[in-house]
């Protein structure tokens, strides 16, 4: 993108800013326009100047300016108090909103997490220097071009997360900054600039302060990115220590067995690289071994054994998720993956079958990406052989699933209601009908028939009677 600079002082801008264009939404556009012909200034701010820098498509648009809060209530027609105490309305533009906040001063920070005030001020250098890191510290208009008072451009270049102004202050104002900074550094695939990282380190205990609920949602965003591999970074500055103290057990324990290479940190990391960005996918391979230094033995031969670690870890996956406020159905899913991750059924139709019901279909097809990459994330021992047998797992399960064959009772071929007709009586003993020849159709599914059910439930009911 070809830059040109001018040099000057407005406002309490100074030094160099750079001429370049960014296209802007048309409404970002007219947003910019009608506060400026009204005496205002108003530039995109942030992440949107910083992804558009780099040819990324933004996920949103931010607009700070100098006009008050009240000002932008009044010029214009639909607007949302989202952040008023703060200085920002959101402008609604049809139904999508534009956050616009008034450039401000924020006051101390006692709690690490919000400031003890915020004081609007008319100048964007004052804004700017108040924000995390230097490629989230540019703010770009069409009349002034590209604000970057902190180098922020010169970083995009060089791959660098770096704190504007110093890194201490700016991560003792919100520590979740420090998180934020391994995320971005994993999104972008960027380094952490050296004493913006010794500061991480130095204050990584303080992201106790931060609620629960941002720390999660960073924790998906790094796990979700290119490099979910920074989970090392992550521990190695000591912010898991506060937040998930079990990765750094995993990280400590060794695994010495011939099936692995790394500890069981690095080996979770290993499998984490090894499924697509997927939300549950990557929070299964975070926690698929989270029970091994728990379930860790070692036997007269120095060997290692981890003996019932997926069940014990499925226990652990619950308790940790819950405690990290992610939702049930999250919960849920990555549970039963947890669970069921080593489970290496005999390849044969009727043991795949019986696998497919105690893991349930929700298990599928996700399971032979959790044990594909499980697998490549140990050592090269018998790695073709382990590969060879998920191959063949998953290409019975999917002839089982072309010969539509039943692994659901409610794919049976009768129902509660024909037991009933047949003189069942209603109750529990409906259930453990349905229960016996569910058992018998995943045994052999060509049991599956009105004729051949009836004929085991009347002989059920003979016998009871």
């Amino acid at each position: 993108m070809r830059m040109l600079w001018k040099t000057g002082e407005k406002n309490g801008i100074l030094g160099q800013s750079i001429l370049m264009k960014i296209v802007l939404p048309q409404d970002v556009i007219t947003i910019i326009d009608r506060l400026e012909s009204c005496g205002h200034e108003a530039y995109a701010v942030g992440g949107c100047v910083r992804d558009s820098i780099l040819g990324k498509e933004p996920a949103d648009w931010d607009i700070t300016t100098s006009a008050s809060p009240q000002e932008v209530k009044d010029l214009f027609s639909h607007t949302i108090d989202t952040g008023i105490a703060h200085g920002t309305v959101t402008i609604m533009c049809g139904k999508t909103g534009y956050e616009v906040t008034t450039y401000r001063i924020d006051g101390e920070y006692k709690d690490g997490r919000h400031p003890e005030s915020v004081a609007f001020t008319n100048l964007l250098s004052e804004d700017l220097k108040r924000r995390d890191f230097t490629i989230n510290a540019m703010a770009y208009n069409d009349s002034q071009g590209l604000v970057d008072l902190f180098d922020g451009v010169g970083d995009l270049k060089r791959g660098l997360i770096r704190c504007v102004g110093c890194a201490s202050e700016r991560f003792s104002e919100d520590a979740l900054r420090m998180l934020r900074a391994v995320r971005f550094a994993a999104q972008l695939g960027f380094t952490i600039e050296r004493q913006t990282y010794e500061a991480i380190c130095t204050l990584a205990s303080t992201i106790a302060k931060v609620s629960t609920e941002r720390i999660m949602v960073e924790l998906v965003k790094l796990l979700t990115s290119d490099h979910p591999e920074e989970m090392r970074a992550v521990y190695e500055s000591g912010l898991s220590r506060v937040f998930l103290p079990e990765f750094d057990a995993m990280m400590q324990t060794p695994q010495h067995t011939i099936h692995h290479q790394y500890s069981v940190g690095e080996h979770t990391i290993h499998a984490i690289m090894g499924v697509p960005p997927d939300r549950i996918l990557r929070l299964t391979m975070l926690f698929h071994d989270i029970g091994k230094p728990q379930c860790r033995t070692t036997d007269a031969d120095g060997i290692d054994h981890f003996h019932g670690h997926p069940e014990v870890g499925a226990e652990m996956t619950g308790q940790i998720l819950h405690r990290l406020k992610f939702d049930n159905d999250t919960i849920r899913a990555v549970k039963r993956l947890v669970r069921f991750h080593d489970l290496r059924p005999a390849l044969t139709k009727k043991s795949i079958r019986r696998s497919m019901v105690k893991m349930g279909l929700e298990c599928f097809p996700q399971i032979f990406t959790v044990k594909r990459a499980d697998a490549l994330a140990q050592s090269t021992y018998m790695r073709a052989e382990k590969l060879e047998a998920i191959d063949c797992f998953e290409e019975l399960y999917e002839e089982i699933l072309a010969d539509h064959a039943c692994i659901q009772k409610k794919d049976l071929a009768i129902n509660g209601k024909e037991l009933l007709a047949l003189g069942l009586p209603q109750g529990k003993q409906i259930g453990q009908v349905l229960d016996k020849l569910f058992a018998k159709v995943v045994e052999d599914p060509a049991c599956n028939t009105k004729e051949i059910l009836l004929a085991e439930a009347r002989k059920e009911l003979e016998q009871q009677g």
